[in-house]
């Protein structure tokens, strides 16, 4: 199992702080750094100033919005980046949701499934240097009816195939990662509730004619340390809060979903009951203490390289950390840590 770093998303005011834990990630031999986007900064931008301020590492997008572009402008963004990088690319893709689908893109978040297929095959066809010639359900090019000509890429990507993740969190889009992709971006994700999950990723390979062997499972996980379980449980909560109680609406909302199928709905409930109507200290403190504990890192490093023996073994290849902590020099820390706990734990790559 290898490390990655997950800054989130840009603009929080700490970008100076960002930049400098994705060097210290670099330093530490960390296997990639990702970058997210939703309506704020964009994924690409930034992951092009932190690639060119560090060596070895690899960017990630985690993730570039399906809607929010044009599978030939991903293809020429992620050429572009994995040029700019010297070949650290990693191009994570994800249908985003309604919300943010329609209200900030204006497209129509239907047929999440087959559109998420589509996409993936025609940015694969143009990173190959094939004309782009397709007719899908979604897409057509070029349009059949006006001057359009079939076009391939006018530049050479670094590499002959940058590997492509997927961000799935419902059954059939983990299925379609595993068909499609050559890694499953997993968000809330527990040793406990992986098997299930990762039947659905084989389901996929198997589809595919693939095998399990080379495929990234990639998982994030808050990371705080300390000795103090329950109080590092406690600065996790409003993150998952945020995400099981306001990302998306009461009637859609994926991670609501997820926690339910993983035993929490009455304490689901009560989260996006007490988010929706603005109590965001109450709805921290619906969040269940198994829940936080089963898809973070918490306490001190034993205990730490215990959970990531616990992720390796039901599949987990590459864990993204994301450090809790009120100073820089704290989140370093947390890094050397999980580092230190990684080679303790004997499952490192």
């Amino acid at each position: 199992m290898r490390l990655g770093l997950n800054l989130g998303y840009w603009g929080a005011g700490n970008d100076a702080d960002n930049l400098a834990l994705a060097q210290e990630a670099d330093r530490l031999g960390y296997a990639v750094v990702w970058a997210a986007e939703a309506y704020g900064s964009d994924a690409p931008t930034v992951l092009a100033w932190v690639a060119a301020q560090t060596q070895r590492i690899d960017v990630g997008t985690a993730i570039m919005q399906i809607p929010a572009r044009s599978p030939a402008m991903t293809a020429m963004t992620a050429a572009t980046l994995d040029t700019l990088s010297g070949g650290r690319l990693r191009l994570g893709l994800g249908v985003s949701g309604p919300q943010v689908s329609e209200g900030w893109h204006g497209v129509r978040f239907d047929s999440p499934l087959g559109r998420s297929r589509e996409y993936v095959d025609i940015v694969r066809m143009a990173l190959r240097r094939d004309r782009v010639a397709y007719e899908g359900r979604h897409y057509v090019l070029p349009l059949p009816d006006g001057p359009g000509k079939a076009l391939k890429l006018a530049v050479h990507p670094v590499r002959e195939r940058i590997p492509i993740y997927l961000a799935a969190i419902g059954p059939r889009n983990v299925e379609l990662a595993g068909e499609m992709a050559d890694g499953w971006l997993a968000s809330f994700l527990s040793p406990e509730y992986a098997p299930e999950m990762l039947d659905a990723v084989r389901a996929g390979r198997q589809r595919a004619g693939a095998e399990m062997d080379g495929f990234d499972v990639v998982a994030t996980v808050p990371l705080v340390v300390g000795g103090d379980v329950a109080a590092a449980a406690t600065s996790v909560r409003g993150y998952a809060a945020l995400y099981v109680g306001g990302m998306g609406s009461r009637e859609q909302n994926f991670y609501y979903a997820l926690a339910c199928r993983m035993g929490h709905q009455q304490a689901a409930n009560r989260v996006q009951d007490a988010y929706l109507a603005k109590d965001y200290a109450g709805a921290a403190a619906a969040v269940p203490d198994e829940f936080v504990d089963a898809t973070s890192l918490l306490g001190p490093r034993d205990r730490i390289a215990g959970r990531m023996r616990a992720f390796a073994e039901v599949g987990v290849t590459t864990l993204n950390v994301v450090p809790f902590a009120p100073s820089l020099a704290e989140r370093k820390t947390a890094l050397r840590t999980a580092a230190d706990a990684l080679e303790l734990s004997a499952v490192a790559e």
